[in-house]
C-alpha cells in the first residue's frame, strides 16, 4: 500500500501547486452601491408632533407596555407558519452555499473489486503464446481517482460568491417575514379590541337613542308628540342597532386572524385579546430615527443589496467560460490475483497529469451569456434603487397619513365633546318645550355620528402607528432562530 499512499501524496501535491498559480477572477469586481437618500437625512412628513429623532427599539411593540401584545408577538415569531416556510428557504439556500463551495476542493473517487475468470490481457497473451487457454482465476483491484479543478479566472470563486450573496438574500427574506408577522400580530391585537371599543359605543349609542325613542312614544300618547316623531326615533334605534354585527364580526374576524398568526387553529382565540376593550395607546411620540438608520433597518433593501451581488458575481461565472478550464488529474491502482498482492509494486500504476479543456473558438454562446447576465445585474441594480425610493415612500406615507389621523382624531374629540354638550341642552330644552322635536333629534344623530366617527377614528390612528413601525423596518433583529419542520426519511 506504501506505493497507492504515495502516488496519492504527488496528486494532492500537484493540486496545491494548482492552487498556488489561480490568477485573477474574471468579471467585475463588486462594490455595494450607495443608497440615494435626501440631502437633510430626514423625514420630510416628520414633526415634533407626529415623531422623534430617537432610534426605535428592535421589540417597538413593547412601546405600549402591553404584556399581552409582547406575548403574542413573541409567540407568533416561535410559531407562525410562514415563518417556517422562510426558515425552509433559507435551509435551502444555505445547502446550495455548502454545494458551490464543494468547488473548491478535489474530487476524489475510490474503487474496489473482486472478480473471477479470464482476464481480455490474459486470453490475448496466451493466444500470442499459442498456449492453451488460462484457467479462470480469481483478479482483485483497488483504485483512486482524484480530480482537481485549477480555478484560473475565478469560475469557482464567483459561483461561492453567487451562492454566498443568495444566501444571504434569502436570510434578508427571512427577516421581512419577520417584520410582517410582527406587525400583523400588533395588528390584529389592537383592531381586536378597538372593534371591541366601538362595538361598546354603538351598544351606548343604542341606550341613548331607545331612551329617546321612548320618551316619544310616551310623549305621542299624551299627545306632545306625532306618529311621524315616534316613526324617526324608531328607524334611529334600527339604524344603531344595525351596526352591533357589523362590529362584532369585525372584532372576530380580528381575533380568528391573531390565533393564526401565532401559529394556532382560529378558533383558539386569545382570551387577553378577547377581553380587551380599547386599543392600546403610546404615551409617548413615535420614536423614527433618520433616513440613514432606516436602510439599515429595512431587510428589503439589504435583501436587494445582495441580490445585486449574486447577479454581479455571475457576471464572473459567464465571463470565465470564455477561457480554458485547467483540471489536474490524477489516478492510482492496483490489482492482483490475491488479495495480499494488492499495492504491491509490480501490481501497482499510477498517473497525473493536466486537462486542459476549452470552447475556443466556438465562444459566441460563452459571450452571450456574459450579455444575458451583465443585463440581469443590470436589472438587480435598479431593483436596488427601486427597494431604496420604495423604503423612502413607505415611511413618508406612513408618517403622512399617521399625522393627518392625529389631527383628525384630536378635532373629532372635540366634537364629540361639544355634541355631548349640545344633546344635553336639547334634552332639557325640549322636556321645557323650547324647541322642537326635530332639534332634539338632530342632536342626537349628531352625537351617535361623532360617537361612532372618533371611535373609528382611534382605529385608525392606532393601525397607523403599527403601519409607521412596520415602514420602518424594525423587529427583527431580536427574533428567536426557527428550524424547518423535520422531514422524516
Amino acid at each position: 500500500m506504501n506505493a497507492a499512499r504515495t502516488a496519492a501524496h504527488h496528486v494532492l501535491a500537484a493540486g496545491a501547486v494548482a492552487a498556488a498559480l489561480v490568477g485573477c477572477a474574471a468579471g467585475p469586481r463588486y462594490a455595494p452601491p450607495a443608497a440615494p437618500a435626501p440631502a437633510t437625512g430626514q423625514f420630510a412628513a416628520s414633526t415634533p408632533a407626529v415623531a422623534t429623532a430617537d432610534l426605535p427599539p428592535a421589540n417597538w411593540w413593547q412601546l405600549y407596555e402591553t404584556p399581552a401584545i409582547d406575548q403574542l408577538v413573541q409567540s407568533a415569531l416561535t410559531h407562525n407558519k410562514n415563518l417556517l416556510v422562510a426558515a425552509a428557504n433559507l435551509a435551502e439556500a444555505r445547502a446550495a452555499l455548502s454545494l458551490a463551495q464543494t468547488g473548491l476542493f478535489p474530487s476524489t473517487t475510490v474503487s474496489a473489486g473482486a472478480q473471477f475468470g479470464v482476464t481480455p490481457d490474459t486470453a490475448f497473451a496466451q493466444q500470442l503464446e499459442h498456449l492453451r487457454p488460462a484457467s479462470p482465476s480469481a483478479t482483485y483491484s483497488v483504485g483512486l481517482d482524484v480530480s482537481y479543478e485549477v480555478d484560473l479566472f475565478g469560475r469557482i470563486r464567483r459561483t461561492v460568491q453567487a451562492a454566498r450573496a443568495d444566501y444571504e438574500a434569502q436570510r434578508a427574506a427571512e427577516d421581512i417575514a419577520r417584520i410582517s408577522v410582527a406587525g400583523e400580530t400588533t395588528r390584529a391585537y389592537v383592531n381586536a379590541c378597538a372593534y371591541a371599543q366601538q362595538l361598546e359605543v354603538a351598544r351606548h349609542s343604542l341606550d341613548v337613542v331607545t331612551q329617546s325613542y321612548e320618551l316619544t312614544v310616551q310623549q305621542a300618547n299624551a299627545g306632545a308628540a306625532t306618529d311621524f316623531d315616534v316613526a324617526r326615533a324608531r328607524e334611529l334605534v334600527a339604524q344603531i342597532r344595525a351596526t352591533l354585527p357589523t362590529y362584532e364580526g369585525e372584532r372576530r374576524t380580528a381575533l380568528f386572524e391573531l390565533a393564526v398568526l401565532t401559529g394556532r387553529p382560529p378558533e383558539e382565540i386569545s382570551q387577553e385579546a378577547d377581553a380587551c376593550k380599547s386599543p392600546p395607546v403610546l404615551k409617548r411620540v413615535l420614536p423614527i430615527g433618520d433616513v440613514s438608520t432606516l436602510f439599515k433597518r429595512r431587510p428589503d433593501v439589504r435583501q436587494a443589496e445582495r441580490e445585486l451581488a449574486a447577479n454581479v458575481a455571475r457576471i464572473g461565472v459567464a465571463a470565465a467560460d470564455l477561457y480554458p478550464t485547467v483540471s489536474i488529474g490524477g489516478s492510482a491502482a492496483s490489482s492482483s490475483s490475491s488479495f495480499r498482492g494488492l499495492g504491491s509494486r509490480r501490481d501497482f500504476s499510477y498517473g497525473i497529469g493536466p486537462l486542459l479543456t476549452w470552447s475556443f473558438p466556438n465562444i459566441a454562446a460563452a459571450r452571450a451569456e456574459v450579455r444575458e447576465a451583465r443585463a440581469t445585474a443590470s436589472a438587480a441594480y435598479a431593483g436596488f434603487q427601486a427597494a431604496v425610493l420604495q423604503a423612502l415612500e413607505d415611511t413618508e406615507t406612513a408618517l403622512t397619513a399617521y399625522g393627518n389621523e392625529l389631527d383628525r382624531n384630536a378635532a373629532l374629540l372635540e366634537a364629540r365633546d361639544q355634541s355631548r354638550v349640545a344633546f344635553g341642552l336639547a334634552q332639557s330644552g325640549f322636556e321645557l318645550g323650547r324647541i322642537s322635536y326635530l332639534d332634539l333629534l338632530t342632536a342626537e344623530t349628531d352625537l351617535v355620528n361623532t360617537d361612532a366617527t372618533l371611535a373609528a377614528s382611534s382605529q385608525a390612528l392606532a393601525s397607523d402607528q403599527v403601519t409607521v413601525f412596520k415602514a420602518l423596518g424594525g423587529g427583527w433583529e431580536q427574533a428567536p432562530d426557527i428550524q424547518p419542520l423535520p422531514i422524516n426519511e
